[in-house]
C-alpha cells in the first residue's frame, strides 16, 4: 500500500504537469485563425469594437482575427452559431445584455446558458434616457413629475431587452405610466423623438448623439454605474435618486468551455493591454461605449450580478415567459 507521502509526491506531480499543460496551451494559441461572432450588424457599435479589438489583437496573436456578423432573434442566431461552432478559435463578442433578459422571455431556452464562459470584459455601451429639448425638461425628477400629472400621455420608445425590463421596473418604482411605441429598431424613434411625436427614448447614447449635437434632444440620465467619461457632466440614474434604473451595458467575450483557463487569463491580458491605448478608448467612445476592461472572473461575476438582478425586475414586475 502507498505511503502518504508518495501519494501527495503524486498528487504535486499531477497538480504541476495541468499547471505546465495549462500554460503552454496558452502559449500556442491561436495556432488558426480566429472568429469573432457578432450578434449585431456592421457598423453597429459592438461590431466596430469587435474589429477595432481584433485588428490589435491578431498583431498580438499573428494570426488573423476574422468577424461574423449573426444578427437577429435577440442573439439568438449569433449565440447559436457560437455554439455550435464546437471550436475553442470561435469567440462570441456580444453585450452580456442580448441573453441575461432570455431567462424571463423564453419559457424554454434554445441554449445552454452554461456554454457562454466569460472572458474578458471589454466595454460598456452608455445606456442614457432622452428627451425632446422643446418639451423643457431637464432633469430625471422633471420627467416623472410631467408623467405623473399626465398619466399615459407621454410616448415611450425603449430598447428591447434588459434595458426596456429595466425602465418598466422604474415605471413601477416611480408609479408613473408612459405609453409604448414599439420599433423594429431604435434608431428608427430618433426623428419621431427629435419633432417630439415621442416624449422619451432609452438607449445607447449613440442612437441619440447626433440629435443631442444638433440640439433637438437632450441627455437626462446614463443608466451606467458610474458616470461615463464621454459625458462628465451628466449624472447617472443612482446619482439622480433612481436606483431602480441602474443598468451596466456589459460587452466582452466569452468563450467555450473546453477553451483552457490559461488561454482565457491570456486573451483577457491582451485584451487589457489594448485597452489602455488611449487611441483605442478614443475609437471606442465615437461608437457610444466607454473602455471598462476585466478578467474572466471580474466579468463572470458582472455577468451573474446582472442576470440575477433582471430575474429580480421581472418576478417584481410580473413577467411571465411567452416565448
Amino acid at each position: 500500500m502507498p505511503s502518504l507521502k508518495s501519494v501527495l509526491a503524486a498528487v504535486s506531480v499531477c497538480i504541476a504537469a495541468s499547471v505546465v499543460s495549462s500554460a503552454s496551451q496558452a502559449e500556442t494559441w491561436p495556432q488558426r485563425p480566429v472568429k469573432f461572432i457578432v450578434g449585431l450588424g456592421p457598423g453597429s457599435a459592438q461590431d466596430i469594437a469587435a474589429r477595432v479589438f481584433g485588428d490589435q489583437l491578431s498583431k498580438r496573436w499573428g494570426q488573423p482575427v476574422v468577424i461574423e456578423n449573426r444578427p437577429g432573434a435577440d442573439g439568438i442566431n449569433a449565440i447559436n452559431a457560437f455554439i455550435n461552432a464546437h471550436d475553442n478559435h470561435t469567440l462570441l463578442f456580444a453585450a452580456s445584455g442580448t441573453f441575461t433578459a432570455h431567462p424571463v422571455q423564453y419559457a424554454k431556452l434554445p441554449y445552454d446558458p452554461g456554454e457562454l464562459v466569460p472572458i474578458a470584459r471589454v466595454s460598456s455601451t452608455i445606456i442614457a434616457v432622452a428627451v425632446p429639448t422643446v418639451l423643457n425638461i431637464n432633469t430625471l425628477s422633471e420627467l416623472v413629475a410631467l408623467a405623473r400629472k399626465e398619466p399615459g400621455k407621454l410616448n415611450l420608445a425603449p430598447t428591447p431587452g434588459t434595458t426596456e425590463i429595466t425602465f418598466d421596473y422604474f415605471l413601477k418604482a416611480t408609479g408613473i405610466t408612459m405609453t409604448k411605441i414599439p420599433y423594429s429598431d431604435i434608431t428608427k424613434a430618433l426623428a419621431d423623438l427629435s419633432e417630439n411625436r415621442v416624449q422619451v427614448i432609452v438607449s445607447g447614447i449613440a442612437v441619440v448623439k447626433s440629435q443631442v449635437e444638433a440640439g433637438k434632444v437632450k441627455l437626462l440620465v446614463t443608466t451606467a454605474l458610474k458616470r461615463a467619461s464621454m459625458v462628465p457632466d451628466l449624472p447617472t440614474a443612482i446619482e439622480a435618486g433612481y436606483p431602480s434604473l441602474a443598468l451596466d451595458g456589459l460587452i466582452g467575450l466569452f468563450g467555450p468551455k473546453n477553451l483552457p483557463a490559461g488561454t482565457a487569463e491570456r486573451i483577457a491580458n491582451d485584451v487589457q493591454a489594448i485597452a489602455a491605448d488611449p487611441a483605442v478608448g478614443a475609437r471606442i467612445a465615437a461608437t457610444g461605449q466607454q473602455i471598462d476592461p476585466g478578467g474572466p472572473d471580474v466579468f463572470a461575476a458582472a455577468v451573474e450580478a446582472q442576470r440575477q438582478s433582471i430575474a429580480a425586475t421581472a418576478k417584481a414586475l410580473g413577467i411571465q415567459p411567452v416565448r
